[in-house]
């Protein structure tokens, strides 16, 4: 377990995906998926 492990939420943060562990947040604006792409890069 730990970053590399894409079935726990710390895997999945660390690869930028989502799933059951890590569920994608609703968002009402558009401008947030943008910001969130830009950081993902950054890790």
């Amino acid at each position: 377990m730990g970053r590399g492990d894409k079935r726990t939420r710390r895997g999945k943060i660390f690869a930028g995906s989502f799933g059951k562990t890590r569920p994608r947040k609703k968002t009402k604006n558009t401008e947030n998926k943008e910001s969130n792409s830009e950081n993902k890069d950054n890790q």
